[in-house]
């Protein structure tokens, strides 16, 4: 991956998004729903793009929106909708269109006290809660947010009443008649203006944060945290933790320092990613360069991306680590210290996810359930208690409460920073020291995700491809011990290609966004194994290409 110059650097004023026209453009431009670029597409977590592309305007959140009313009311839901926004700059503005039809349609609305942003994971707990012992009469969510994504984008998901992030044959009717909605000009879609919407009673203010705050001590050991007296650093990256991170402080007794309170919607205090854009990613040593060097200062410091559903560890021992090895510390750690947990709950990761922590379960005698790429593959798990932990390689994970119960459905960056911070407190060692430990006893593994150009034929002959069309019977020099295409035991397509051998393996998809397809890499054996599995994976990618065509 060549890496700008910029990387790592505190933005330039050259970078930072014009504000007025981004929000101009939101209002003023209209999608045409012939390109492909421009229709409401919802990927892994729900659609996004920007105002100044036309792939997110005012035309697609009240088509979304209607699309929601109509989707709710064909599945009787017909409880509370949980509204939450994050800090980009497209997030109020689409906030207040949503209203403006969720209202009209009187839909019974539930949004942050005082205007407040709200974390993804805080939506997805207040759901639960509200749905827990209900059978009619559900609750469910919408989070406006992008994620991390640059400054310039916006973004929206729905969080059916299940708490998590909605199944592809929701997003799909979704976004077929927010699709239809938009090229018949918005007839259909019912609105009233926006200082109207509260005045009416299905409108309402709502603390979600407080009780989520009061209910933490029910999934992470804060005593022992407090008792400990760690100093901890945390960086909200200007997004939404930062209304959750004092409260927590506050309420517990924790040390914690919120280095960067500020809200910023052109996020000028972030350093440059290693593209050269901002992005407030919180896996990112570029991204995380500020917190990174203030690592020494704290016991144990972490930071969240936008919508806090993401985290990002660093360890006084070791820096920013890797989520791949944090995931695998987590799980070590979870599975020793939760005994209200079911004995056979298993341990959930992607299958783009390290395989270190199918080598950590076993040594626990835990069982692994792979799932493809999107925390949605875990819902029901984590909800029927059959998966103690889920996490995916990009940084996002969740867990049951310390008694085996439900937290979240959707992925919680905070609960995953508070878990260092236990994990820090209760064993002596930040979780770069635990990694260390493990890589002592299972080996070390070299984990790399490469990104190669794949037009829109290559994308979905990849989509396609069975494992008959892998003709190679070796990878890097050892036999192939599985070809994947589907999920073993889930009956649920990988969307992509996975090839395994006793000492690695490469999984290649295609992109939902972007012309690329992802190549992800993993070697117990060193660099230069790792490197002919980069190479041979391009190989067999391009022949099945050619193969799945034929």
């Amino acid at each position: 991956m060549r890496v700008h110059a910029l990387a790592g650097k505190p933005a330039p004023r050259s970078l930072l998004a014009n504000i007025p026209r981004l929000v101009t453009a939101y209002y003023a431009n209209k999608p045409d729903v012939s390109d492909p670029t421009q229709r409401v597409a919802f990927g892994t977590s729900g659609h996004r793009g920007s105002s100044l592309k036309n792939s997110f305007n005012e035309y697609h959140v009240l088509a979304v929106s209607q699309a929601l009313c109509d989707y709710r009311k064909s599945k009787k839901i017909d409880g509370p909708l949980f509204v939450g926004m994050d800090t980009h700059a497209l997030s109020e503005p689409a906030f207040a269109s949503a209203l403006e039809v969720l209202a009209a349609n009187g839909v019974n609305v539930m949004f942050q006290k005082g205007f407040r942003y709200t974390p993804t994971p805080v939506i997805s707990h207040a759901i639960l809660m509200y749905n827990r012992g209900r059978k009619k009469g559900l609750a469910d969510g919408v989070v406006i947010t992008p994620s991390h994504n640059p400054p310039e984008d916006g973004g929206l998901k729905y969080n059916p009443p299940e708490g998590g992030p909605a199944a592809p044959e929701t997003t799909g009717a979704i976004e077929t008649k927010a699709n239809r909605l938009i090229a018949q000009g918005l007839r259909g879609v019912k609105r009233i203006p926006f200082e109207k919407v509260f005045k009416k009673a299905s409108t309402h203010e709502y603390d979600y944060v407080t009780p989520y705050v009061e209910d933490l001590a029910q999934v992470i050991d804060i005593g022992v945290i407090a008792r400990e007296g760690l100093k901890i650093g945390a960086d909200p990256l200007g997004g939404t933790a930062v209304d959750v991170l004092g409260l927590i402080a506050e309420r517990y007794g924790l040390r914690i320092d919120v280095v960067n309170p500020v809200i910023d919607p052109t996020f000028s205090f972030m350093t440059v990613d290693h593209d050269g854009r901002i992005r407030m990613d919180c896996s990112s040593p570029y991204a995380m360069a500020g917190l990174i060097r203030l690592k020494d200062k704290y016991d144990i410091s972490f930071g969240n991306d936008t919508d806090a559903d993401r985290h990002g560890i660093v360890a006084k021992s070791t820096g920013l680590l890797n989520p791949n090895h944090y995931l695998s510390v987590a799980v070590g750690y979870l599975f020793q210290n939760r005994p209200g947990w079911r004995r056979d709950a298993a341990v959930g990761k992607t299958l783009v996810s390290t395989s270190m922590i199918d080598r950590v379960a076993a040594s626990l005698g835990r069982r692994v359930a792979e799932m493809p790429v999107g925390f949605k593959w875990f819902v029901e798990g984590l909800i029927n208690g059959s998966l103690g932990f889920a996490g995916e390689e990009s940084a996002g994970a969740s867990f049951l409460r310390r008694d085996g119960t439900l937290w979240t459905t959707d992925k919680d960056g905070i609960i995953m920073n508070l878990l260092a911070c236990e994990i820090t407190a209760r064993t002596g060692k930040d979780p770069g020291e635990c990694y260390r430990e493990i890589e002592e006893k299972f080996g070390k593994a070299f984990y790399e995700r490469i990104d190669v150009p794949a037009s829109p034929g290559q994308k979905a002959a990849l989509k396609k491809l069975s494992p008959q069309h892998i003709k190679a019977k070796e990878l890097a020099g050892e036999p192939i011990t599985a070809k994947l295409t589907r999920v073993p035991g889930i009956n649920a397509d990988l969307g992509g290609l996975k090839v395994v051998t006793e000492g690695g393996w490469f999984a290649a998809r295609p992109s939902g966004t972007e012309d690329i397809c992802k190549i992800y890499t993993e070697s117990f054996r060193g660099e230069k194994h790792l490197k002919r599995i980069q190479e041979e994976a391009l190989a067999i990618v391009n022949a099945a290409y050619k193969k799945a065509k034929g």
